[in-house]
């Protein structure tokens, strides 16, 4: 097994770029996420980014802290029928069912391609079963250019697996401690926001061994037209993301910096700089963008600017120094007095 992109160092040909992109005008942009180090706290979201390849003639993937490809079961898998994506006011509903080509053929076809382009690839695989993610970190374990595994067992749209285990407090601490125990690469559990309590589930996650957790996947939810009085997605329901979940997102990531010691990777409706602050401010050590990428795919190069613009204006040296600086404290006072 080995790691590949600009967040590993290991190669004098990268050291140059890693330094260039991780002290962007003289801060310095990089985390710490478990064992893997990321040039900076921007990762493209699975599921909203292809296989990363799709976005090369677009995006350097070298200048990303990572990115987290497309979910992958042992096998092909077609999806739902169409109709599968939804605008909503602030958003967007899908139900994909994560399609998708199966690990063997992403190992042959797309990761010798990412590692080319020197990406930091982060896989997020998908089990119907525990057996399925055991064999799908086996499997890319042994696979040159793999940096981490993201365990999706958050997908709100499909009935089988994933979801499953991402609701049950058991069946999270279970798949996370079958996973570590077959692969040395950091293992990232991605939490799902439908259930009542999601700090628990990271605790679940760091008491199985965890190296990060990431939140949160989207929210289920529905959209009916009113002329036909049928549901607008073939699979009924869907999972809602966009900036209209930002706020809650933003409250989820603060409980579970709070529950745990392992980093926290937030997500949610990132759309600008201030919106990924938001969330590095609140406890995230790295942030996902994923739905912005359908409006703006050229928008990792004003994140990257605009969150060193701010660090520059407040004097922050390094972004680690950011995370989780949140200030509680009661104003009760400064609400009397004024």
């Amino acid at each position: 097994m080995t790691t590949a992109g600009p967040g590993t160092t290991s190669d004098p040909a990268l050291r140059g770029l890693f330094f260039e992109v991780t002290t962007l005008s003289g801060t310095d942009l990089s985390v710490q996420i478990g064992a893997l180090r990321l040039a900076n706290p921007l990762i493209a979201a699975s599921g909203c980014f292809g296989y990363g390849v799709e976005y090369a003639d677009a995006v350097d993937l070298s200048s990303l802290g990572g990115v987290a490809v497309k979910g992958l079961f042992l096998k092909e898998r077609e999806g739902h029928p169409p109709e599968r994506i939804v605008e909503t006011p602030a958003g967007m509903l899908n139900a994909i069912g994560l399609q998708g080509i199966g690990v063997h053929r992403f190992v042959r076809e797309k990761l010798p391609e990412l590692r080319r382009l020197r990406a930091t690839v982060i896989i997020n695989i998908c089990g119907s079963t525990l057996d399925e993610y055991v064999e799908l970190a086996r499997i890319l374990s042994d696979a040159e250019g793999v940096a981490a595994l993201e365990l999706n067992i958050s997908c709100p749209n499909i009935k089988e697996g994933g979801i499953t285990f991402g609701c049950s407090l058991p069946g999270t601490f279970d798949v996370v401690s079958a996973v570590k125990k077959v692969t040395p690469l950091p293992v990232i559990p991605k939490l799902t926001p439908n259930v009542t309590d999601v700090a628990s589930f990271a605790r679940a996650s760091e008491e199985a061994g965890a190296d990060a957790v990431s939140l949160v996947n989207t929210f289920l939810a529905m959209a009916i037209d009113i002329e036909t009085r049928r549901p607008k997605l073939s699979n009924i329901v869907g999972g809602l993301s966009g900036p209209a979940i930002r706020p809650i997102a933003v409250r989820m990531v603060y409980e579970c910096r709070r529950a745990v010691k392992i980093p926290v990777i937030g997500m949610g409706g990132i759309a600008s700089a201030r919106d990924a602050l938001e969330f590095i401010i609140a406890g995230a050590s790295a942030v996902q963008v994923g739905t912005a990428n359908f409006v703006d795919p050229f928008i990792w190069s004003k994140l990257l600017d605009g969150i060193g613009e701010y660090m520059r204006r407040h004097n922050v040296a390094r972004i680690a120094d950011l995370v989780g600086t949140i200030d509680t404290t009661s104003r009760e006072k400064q609400w009397i007095s004024s």
